[in-house]
Order: structure tokens, then sequence, then C-alpha cells
């Protein structure tokens, strides 16, 4: 029996409702035949609460190791509740923090790296019939204090675990159904893509855009870890990373915003000149005149727009590369 790694962001654990309708999922895949570990953020906006509280209580936070010790209690917090919603389902479940799940790490506070995994305590839990509920974000220091990983540790602490305990999946349970060829709040037309590269996903996170945490995309190329990113609210599938990715081309494009200025990208595999002659005739036919140097990198290419041009270039991309 194959084990899977579900990953649950903190905006799917934000009320009693959606804690239920997680462990709901964690039991669906235990029905189809895989072991399920169950990674946890933080619920939303609580670490930043955390921090308030902190700033009310003493003043100013200064010390980087009661910070994390503050801010680890966050995602303690969902994985006590989804163990417990677990359990009031007829599952059998048991939560762990960083440290009992076997997350070592070295002592930088706030940006801990992962050493090592001794997974003992999981597969003695998995052994055992019961769902590991695994607080993310966090680990323990060679001197035992408790550490956490940076921002969005939790995708780290997932792709960690899943390489652990040989995982055939790790999946990431969020608020939104995958990667669109666009963002669909400005592009109602963009489409879920099936399936993408890891690099094409390292390119959309180093641009800016937020898909997933950096640092945990690259160890799962590194280690050829399948990810497959999808809704906590539904249960169509989403989007698929590998090493492979889908078709060559460009794949996407994103938009970010630089103060006057509106960066606008193209991601994908095997792109270069020639598909960004396409996109700067298709800015000239909308009337957009882009910085005179387009942005080259690996996987992606960049345009400069002013701001207000930002969204209407990103439509005439969309429409171009997209139809």
């Amino acid at each position: 029996m194959k084990t899977i790694v579900i990953k649950f962001g903190g905006s799917s654990l934000a009320d009693p409702g959606r804690i239920r309708r997680a462990a709901a999922m964690v039991l669906a895949a235990g029905r189809r035949g895989q072991r399920p570990v169950a990674v946890v953020s933080a619920p939303a906006d609580s670490t930043d609460d955390l921090l308030k509280l902190a700033a009310l209580s003493g003043g100013p936070v200064t010390s980087a190791r009661e910070t994390d010790a503050l801010l680890a209690a966050g995602e303690q917090f969902s994985a006590a509740l989804l163990a417990m919603a677990i359990e009031a389902e007829g599952g059998r479940a048991v939560s762990l923090s960083g440290a009992q799940a076997g997350l070592r790490t070295d002592s930088n506070f706030s940006a801990a790296a992962v050493r090592r995994v001794d997974a003992r305590r999981l597969k003695k839990e998995l052994a055992a019939g019961r769902v590991p509920v695994v607080a993310g974000f966090q680990g323990i220091s060679p001197g035992g204090d408790i550490t956490t990983l940076g921002r969005g540790g939790s995708d780290l602490t997932a792709v960690v675990l899943a390489r652990a305990l040989g995982s055939a999946l790790c999946e990431f349970r969020t608020d939104v159904k995958g990667i669109y060829t666009a963002h669909p709040a400005v592009v109602p037309q963009a489409r879920k893509i099936k399936e993408i590269s890891y690099a094409e996903v390292i390119a959309l996170a180093e641009l800016g855009t937020e898909v997933r945490q950096l640092r945990a995309v690259s160890y799962a190329k590194r280690y050829s870890i399948p990810l497959h990113l999808r809704s906590s609210f539904h249960d169509e599938p989403g989007t698929r990373v590998t090493a492979r990715g889908g078709k060559p081309g460009v794949a996407c494009l994103s938009i970010k915003r630089e103060g006057g200025l509106a960066l606008v990208s193209a991601v994908g595999r095997e792109i270069g000149r020639p598909h960004a002659l396409k996109a700067l005739a298709a800015a000239a036919a909308a009337g957009i005149r882009p910085g005179t140097k387009t942005l080259f990198s690996k996987n992606s290419f960049s345009l400069r727009v002013p701001a207000r041009d930002g969204e209407k270039l990103l439509r005439a991309l969309h429409a171009e590369f997209f139809g």
C-alpha cells in the first residue's frame, strides 16, 4: 500500500466546516487503498495574530528562538483539530509536531534547513493504522529547540516527508483548483493546466507568483517527487507537477507590479526569441509599447510596460498564445 502525503493550506482549515471537509478527504484517500499522511499549515491569519499578540504582550519581538516557538503553535493547533475531526468521522489519527515527526534541522531560526528525517515514528503510526497529522513549517535543532522553515515552510515539510516515506504522490490542497494559463480574475478565459514541469513552477515562483514555496518545489525536483496541486473544496483533478511537464511552448502567463511598471511574463519550455517576437506583435496590435529590452531566462521571457497597461497586455498575450 503506497503512502500519499496530503498538505492542507491555512485557508483549507479556517473554520470547523473546512476542517471536517479536510478530514473527509484524508479518509477518502484511505478508502482508495492509500496510506495518507496529512501535513497542515496554521489556520488562515493565525500567524499574523500570534505576532500581534506577542507585540502587545511584551513589546517588539526580538528573540528569534522565542518567535519560532510561538509561531510553531499555529500549525500544532491545526494538527490537533484535524486529528480530532478524522477520529470523529470514524478514522484513527494522531497529531505530531515537527519534532515528533522526526524533522531534524539546523539552528537557523526562522529559515531552518532540514538536515534529515527520522521517519520511525511516522512508520510506526502508519503500521498501527493511524493517520499521522503533522504540524508543518517546523522541526527541531541539534540543541533541541523548535525551529521554523520560513514562509510557506509547510510545503517543504510535505515534500521532505514524501521523500522520507517513499510516497507515490504529494498533494497540495488549497483554495484554488490548480495552476492556470493566467490569473482567472484578470483573464476569465484562463484554463487550468493539466501538467507542468518543476522548472516552470520554479520560474513562476522566481517571477513572484505565489504558487508554492520555491524551496519545496526545488526539493521535489531534486528527488523527483510527483506533486498534485488541487482544491480543498472540489474533488476534480488539479495540476500535476512532474519532471517532463506538458507540451513545449508557452505554458502560462504571469504579471507582477513594480511601482509604476508591470512585468508581464511568459513561462514555458523551449521558449525563446520567436515566442517573444509573437508577444511583441500582440502588444503592438493592442496599442501597447513595452520597454525596449525583453528579459530572458531559461524558462521565461518578460516585457515591462506602464502599470496601467499590464492587465491589458496580459489579456492580449493570452489571446495570442492560448486563443
